[in-house]
């Protein structure tokens, strides 16, 4: 009799033990599966200069964390076909993917430099953007050049094209930011930032920063060399407008131009001159993007402005962070920032 309710109690022990580790096992996977979650940003505020700016963010909304940790965030950019945010890490030659639900991952390494070393702080890609064909194409700070990745943006290769290196036989300082016009010419800049030593580093060949276009057909035009450190840039929606936004503490300003038939540009305007807010607030003019009625969302000094089309400032996405870019989603119903470390986002 007792042996038998011994064995009793060793197999209900078995059965026990063998449904917790069943239940544990459980749990695991589902924790596994739980998907990842934004937070609130807590560090940041959306601030209102108009009213009229809660028409464009509403009241309601907050700014949020979609990922943190980074060296130095750049060049957001929107794939529509994948729902997939890409972002660069500039110190670390990345690229990283981000997709709703999910952890950021590394998407493309090596992303600007393809040398064994590199001198300075910035050897990555910086600006990124889509071409008519859905390709990715990338500024590239360390081979200062701007290049077509050769491969599809679902299955991502460290092989590139280079689209332009140059102007008249002399190597670019470092591509920054570029945005395409409607007929495939690609409008860029070319401040020093990528160089090593930057402005002193013996390997600069170009004795201005210049904003360049590159027609559809390969040809490269000088556009102005009249900026001191040309950076961000955009088309108002009708492509009429270029503003440019120049990322010097001395001249922290942005400006509009017309664009003309042949695609060049023409009388020169201030937009808005941020500089004396440099000994303020973290940040220079940087990356900057226009939504679909003019209201241009610039990354500067504090945060992210948010201009109507005249230059009156309507509010900022205050971050409290060097805020160097920003993207829209497809639709334009969310905004994602780079900022310091981190990507944040604010749905509009």
């Amino acid at each position: 009799m007792k042996n038998i309710l011994y064995l009793g109690l060793v197999a209900l022990n078995a059965l026990i033990l063998l449904q917790c580790k069943t239940e544990k096992k459980e749990n695991s996977v589902k924790e596994q599966e739980k998907p990842y979650a934004t937070t609130i940003f807590e560090e940041g505020e959306i601030e209102a200069y108009e009213e009229s700016l809660w028409s464009i963010v509403p009241k309601e909304n907050s700014i949020e964390v979609i990922t943190e940790g980074h060296d130095w965030t750049e060049g957001p950019i929107w794939l529509p076909e994948q729902e997939m945010l890409l972002y660069t890490d500039i110190p670390r030659n990345s690229i990283y993917s981000w997709k709703e639900g999910e952890k950021a991952k590394l998407y493309l390494k090596p992303s600007g430099f393809m040398g064994e070393e590199f001198g300075g702080s910035e050897p990555g890609a910086n600006g990124l953007l889509l071409n008519s064909e859905g390709e990715l194409v990338l500024c590239q700070h360390g081979e200062r050049q701007i290049a077509l990745m050769q491969s599809s943006v679902s299955e991502p290769t460290a092989n590139y094209k280079t689209l332009t290196s140059a102007y008249k036989g002399k190597r670019f300082n470092s591509p920054n930011d570029a945005a395409y016009k409607s007929n495939g010419d690609l409008y860029f800049t070319d401040p020093p930032y990528g160089l090593p030593l930057r402005m002193d580093d013996p390997g600069k060949e170009l004795n201005y920063q210049g904003v360049f276009r590159l027609s559809k057909e390969g040809e490269l035009t000088l556009l102005t060399t009249e900026f001191t450190r040309p950076n961000g840039i955009a088309f108002s929606p009708d492509e009429k407008k270029l503003y440019v936004a120049n990322s010097d503490p001395e001249l922290a300003i942005w400006k509009v131009f017309d664009v003309l038939e042949d695609g060049s540009i023409s009388n020169a305007k201030l937009f808005f001159d941020a500089t004396e807010l440099v000994s303020k607030e973290k940040g220079l003019p940087d990356g900057l993007k226009v939504d679909n009625e003019g209201n241009l969302f610039a990354t500067g000094p504090g945060g992210v402005f948010i201009f109507s089309p005249e230059g009156k400032v309507l509010g900022k996405i205050k971050t409290g962070q060097a805020t160097s870019n920003c993207a829209f989603n497809t639709d334009k119903s969310a905004l994602y920032i780079t900022a310091d470390s981190y990507v944040l986002r604010v749905k509009l």
